[in-house]
């Protein structure tokens, strides 16, 4: 025992001088949270399409909620004289009519396609006029409309009053802005992701087990430079059968989602 005094002597000196060290250091302050802003809660936090149908109900068209067996659809970035005719075709065989959001700036390219759409009876929505990715509202949007609807008239062609945003890019001020210009803003419920390139396979196993009763889908019936969209019109006719075999009827945009004016009978 003895022995051992010194050590804890010794050890208790340490100890000590290690409290008074640390009572005399610089002390740290504790990290205070940041604040929070609503302002900048507001504008940089990223919406998903789903909330934004829930913050504009009736104005961002993602679905129909009812129950009945309908389906819808729609086809973006035409026209073009490869990939739109073939869509076409099979539509005209199967009886079906679709929602085609055209660019302007290929309407002014390929005017007879346009006009075949329209002939067909098929709708015709806005998809801007050059295809850039607006997000946020701007002086640039109403050009981009405005632009297309023009393109559409030197046809004789109205827009249904439904604009797809390119890239499907929108943000709250897009979409309160579009409604002040006389639009309703059309998302989808399901992307086939032809897109990318995909086998008529693939496409159809994005879209097939995916379908409810309102579901709007998503195909493209031309692409950019170099973008191949054969898989996905050859899956046209397979999904159409199919769904049909279920027993799903096809319908426009404008008839799954009625003007205010014409479900209030005026």
């Amino acid at each position: 025992m003895r022995k051992a005094a010194p050590y804890i002597a010794g050890l208790a000196v340490v100890v000590v001088l290690t409290v008074l060290a640390y009572q005399s250091g610089p002390r740290r302050r504790p990290i205070d949270p940041l604040p929070l802003k609503g302002g900048d809660e507001r504008d940089n936090r990223a919406i998903g399409e789903i909330d934004l149908e829930k913050l504009y109900p009736g104005l961002v068209l993602r679905s129909s909620k009812g129950p009945e067996k309908i389906v819808a659809l729609t086809f973006d970035d035409g026209p073009d004289k490869v990939y739109t005719p073939q869509v076409l075709d099979i539509l005209r065989e199967k009886g079906v009519r679709a929602t085609f959001f055209l660019i302007g700036s290929r309407v002014d390219e390929d005017p007879d396609v346009a006009k075949r759409i329209a002939e067909e009876g098929h709708s015709i929505g806005n998809h801007s006029y050059s295809h850039p990715k607006l997000t946020k509202a701007s002086p640039l949007l109403a050009q981009e409309l405005e632009r297309t609807k023009e393109a559409l008239a030197r046809l004789g062609i109205s827009d249904n009053g439904f604009f797809r945003p390119p890239y499907g890019a929108a943000e709250p001020s897009l979409i309160e802005q579009a409604a002040d210009l006389g639009y309703r803003v059309a998302m989808w419920s399901i992307d086939s992701l032809d897109w990318r390139g995909l086998s008529r396979t693939e496409v159809i196993r994005n879209i097939q087990g995916y379908v409810e009763p309102g579901s709007v889908i998503l195909q493209h019936s031309a692409g950019g430079p170099g973008e191949d969209l054969s898989g996905s019109v050859l899956a046209v006719r397979d999904i159409i059968d199919l769904l049909t075999a279920q027993g799903y009827r096809f319908v426009t945009l404008p008839e799954m989602f009625p003007s205010p004016e014409k479900c209030s009978g005026s």
